[in-house]
């Protein structure tokens, strides 16, 4: 990502990137110069280049555009924040509303997953994927992390127009098929499976281990 051709022609004639506003469909709750933040990640890859110059590698999306989670308080109160931020940028049509009923509608969300099928921070047997009524909500019960975490709900992700979801590596493997193969009901329901724009788009963007114990028909590189 750090040779990024996104802001080189053909994209920079094309993309009018002042008109782009990004959001996190999940983070943990820790510092932004943390290294397990996505927030940094994206900052340093992607997002710092604004105003524009011929010398960097990234995109010029305004900063006021970037809205990113308040780590200073509590979890509850991080995410009823960013439940407001969102529902005022559904009132001032930053963003989009769903065609039906009030849930903000991404155009686009990217997501990556995890060996254990977990999406955003939506993990297996976990009182987060049952919330219906909240666009956002935190976890603290989270393996092998001691950081709380902050996620989109799945109504909103399965709002967005369209959606990503991208792995790679053979250890994502069973949950690329768990995920996406039409298995039995004596499999597990992993979240990455409740992934199901209504409205939308699902793609996957898979390397070939990922991909490998996908069934042939839906194998396509």
């Amino acid at each position: 990502m750090a040779n990024s051709k996104l802001p080189e022609a053909p994209c920079s004639k094309i993309v009018d990137w002042s008109k782009w506003y990004v959001f996190w469909a999940d983070q943990l709750l820790v510092g932004k110069n943390h290294a397990d933040r996505n927030y940094k990640l994206a900052k340093d890859c992607l997002l710092s280049s604004f105003p524009p110059s011929k010398l960097s590698s990234n995109v010029p999306i305004i900063p006021s555009h970037v809205h990113s989670i308040n780590d200073s308080v509590s979890a509850e109160k991080a995410a009823d924040e960013y439940e407001f931020l969102i529902r005022q940028s559904v009132k001032n049509r930053t963003v989009k509303v769903c065609d039906t009923g009030d849930c903000p509608s991404f155009d686009f969300i990217l997501l990556g997953l995890g060996v254990d099928g977990h999406v955003a921070s939506l993990f297996p047997n976990q009182s987060a994927m049952n919330e219906r009524e909240e666009r956002v909500t935190f976890t603290t019960e989270f393996p092998k992390s001691p950081h709380e975490r902050i996620t989109f709900t799945l109504p909103v992700i399965n709002s967005a127009s369209n959606v990503a979801v991208v792995a790679t590596g053979d250890s994502k493997a069973d949950a690329v098929h768990l995920a996406a193969d039409n298995v039995g009901p004596e499999f597990p329901i992993v979240p990455a499976r409740m992934i199901r724009p209504v409205n939308g788009k699902l793609v996957w963007l898979l390397d070939e281990p990922a991909a490998s114990k996908l069934k042939p028909s839906l194998m396509s590189y």
